[in-house]
């Protein structure tokens, strides 16, 4: 976790926010009187971003976010000040950080994924929270209903309801060898808990099981996917903070091992896993800017805001990686690709 910066907190004390929204301040008139006219002080946004940890799907949503930002005039080292900490996957930072963000007073909390989300939701009650790159905001308790939160907190899910059902349905249609699937999972994320039991019930139905490998942290993830190979016909990962961080080890083995990787997101496609139905996750956090946007300008309270979801699913296939996997790619199964951009090639491997 980087250091906090003690500095900027002292020198932002004598700055005194009243709510959100731009406004000019009156800087300290002139006692003498006279005409000399008023100065004003321009609004700094003050911002606090907590990530759980680096991976591309998550920091393509900070970026994305802070785009939207930007593009709304809201600009870094002029009228934002943003404060980035990552937890590097530990919930006792993940709660220092949210505690040091409260006393802060910072404008506005973005937590991306479910920790930093659930500790951010624990410690800042004065400010605005908003998510993002959260599978299940009601189940993981951030907020009581998605079309109206209430309190301090909205944001952005980052699964289209059909999302992992496709999937599913693509696997058992398109690869008839498919017999049994096989999911490394850390239990203890919700969001990955949640997805995993969705597609085993859509598997399910098409007679497919599932095998199941536990880790608890990233080191554990090659070792998971090797103990379940020559046991499986195909590797599923969720959106498991916890395995895409270390999903070049997962490629790895698929590769070795000649067994398909389907994943949850368009970055692990793009780093080598065969296919998803999925988003850009840079429209994702630009999603959840725009939401940013309305309250800090326009004053919109959290709490009225719906849970939004990405307006945008497709399939997305790496025709290196299916090849490096084993996998044929019909065209057929090309033709189920509706943008061309998704049909990709190479791999970060």
């Amino acid at each position: 976790m980087k250091p906090f910066k003690l500095i900027p907190l002292l020198l932002a004390v004598p700055l005194i926010f009243a709510g959100c929204g731009s406004k000019e301040t009156p800087a300290s008139g002139n006692s003498t009187g006279g005409t000399a006219p008023a100065a004003t002080e321009k609004k700094v946004y003050k911002i606090g971003i907590t990530q759980i940890v680096e991976h591309p799907s998550l920091n393509a949503t900070r970026e994305g976010f802070l785009a939207a930002l930007k593009d709304s005039g809201l600009v870094e080292k002029d009228n934002l000040q943003v404060d980035y900490q990552n937890a590097q996957g530990d919930s006792t930072n993940n709660l220092t950080i949210a505690q040091k963000f409260a006393s802060d007073k910072k404008d506005l909390v973005l937590a991306i994924a479910t920790p930093s989300a659930l500790a951010a939701v624990q410690s800042v009650k004065d400010a605005p929270v908003l998510f993002a790159a959260i599978t299940d905001p009601v189940g993981a308790k951030l907020v009581k209903s998605l079309d109206k939160p209430g309190g301090n907190v909205t944001g952005a899910a980052d699964t289209h309801p059909d999302a992992v059902p496709k999937l599913m349905d693509l696997i058992a249609s398109d690869f008839p060898k498919v017999k049994t699937v096989g999911i490394v999972l850390n239990e203890g994320e919700p969001n990955a808990a949640v997805m995993a039991k969705n597609a085993e019930t859509a598997l399910a139905k098409h007679n497919i099981k599932v095998l199941k490998a536990a880790v608890t942290n990233s080191s554990e993830v090659k070792q998971a996917a090797d103990s379940l190979a020559g046991k499986v016909d195909a590797f599923y990962i969720t959106l498991d903070n916890t395995v895409v961080s270390a999903v070049d080890t997962m490629i790895k083995v698929a590769n070795d091992k000649k067994i398909p990787l389907f994943s949850s997101d368009r970055d692990t496609v793009e780093r080598g896993a065969t296919a998803t139905y999925g988003f850009k996750y840079y429209d994702h956090g630009y999603q959840a800017g725009k939401m940013a946007v309305e309250i800090l300008k326009n004053g919109a309270k959290p709490g009225d805001m719906k849970v939004t979801y990405p307006d945008k699913l497709d399939l997305i296939i790496n025709l290196d990686a299916a090849k490096a996997q084993g996998v044929e790619i019909t065209d057929a199964l090309k033709g189920k690709v509706q943008d061309p951009k998704n049909l990709l090639s190479g791999s970060a491997k």
